[in-house]
């Protein structure tokens, strides 16, 4: 058998459509390549009250999962009454941010996800968008605490004016990555996916030349230059922006042409290519 990869796969946009579909091919290639000894890590913007009924369905059932854009980082645990454990959760005040942001964005729909996992929102997001736990509450009340993220959506505007706006603002003091819709993920200062990856491949003693990552979102990219960075490969879905194509080092199909099941049936052809 060949030496374990580890393989980090986005959610949204990358393993799931846009409605939630998850696709028996890709479910069966997660299954096959997990089977072979390769650890999947799924990495997403999601929390991971969303993430872990996708992480049921491809059949994984050990290992980390990378939650809130690598704020929180969970082990699943199939027979734990929600599937997992808590890990790690790092936080920052939320208000300096929120503060700028509402000056910016008054007409925004703002979010904090809470250390616990709890969402707290001051103006309704899409069903999907949050975790189980959610509260309506007061604009000036989301200021109030420690928390592992910031969510803004601003659906009326257009992706580069808000592009352009999130800029003007100057996020210094945090890490930040946009959608390729006018949504914002804020996370503390440092904190991405590729923060938490790199945790779980020393944790592995995979080296980095055994690392494969695929995403298809702005949140991604530092996940992409981590991968290339250690000399791993990097794919990009092929529905996703330019900017997102560019910054990997191959392009595979779109998620509706079940991308990731094209990529992981050809593992053992990188493996080889690679010299692993």
């Amino acid at each position: 058998m060949h030496e374990p990869w580890l393989i980090a796969i986005d959610v949204d946009g990358t393993l799931v459509h846009d409605d939630g579909y998850l696709a028996a091919e890709v479910i069966r290639e997660v299954q096959r390549v997990v089977d072979l000894g390769h650890h999947v890590v799924v990495a997403t913007g999601r929390a991971a009250a969303n993430t872990i009924p996708v992480v049921q369905e491809l059949g994984i059932t050990r290992g980390h999962v990378v939650c809130s854009n690598g704020a929180v980082t969970v082990e699943i645990d199939p027979a734990h009454p929600v599937g997992y454990h808590v890990r790690e959760v790092i936080g920052f005040d939320p208000k300096p941010v929120l503060t700028k942001l509402i000056e910016k964005l008054p007409e925004a729909h703002f979010a904090v996800e809470d250390i616990d996992g709890t969402y707290r929102f001051h103006k309704q997001f899409p069903t999907y968008a949050l975790g189980s736990k959610n509260i309506e509450t007061p604009l000036d009340q989301l200021m109030q605490g420690e928390v592992s993220r910031v969510v803004v959506l601003s659906p009326e505007q257009d992706v580069n004016d808000f592009l352009e706006l999130v800029e003007q603002v100057g996020l210094h003091s945090v890490s930040y990555a946009i959608g390729y819709t006018a949504w914002l993920d804020i996370a503390p200062m440092g904190v991405t996916k590729s923060s938490a990856l790199e945790q779980r491949r020393k944790a592995l003693g995979i080296p980095g030349d055994r690392v494969i990552t695929i995403g298809d979102g702005r949140n991604d990219i530092n996940m992409f230059e981590w991968a290339n960075a250690g000399g791993g490969i990097s794919f990009a879905m092929g529905q996703g922006p330019e900017e997102v194509k560019a910054a990997a080092t191959v392009v595979t199909a779109s998620v509706e042409e079940h991308g990731v099941a094209r990529v992981l049936s050809g593992l053992e052809g990188i493996i080889f290519s690679q010299g692993n």
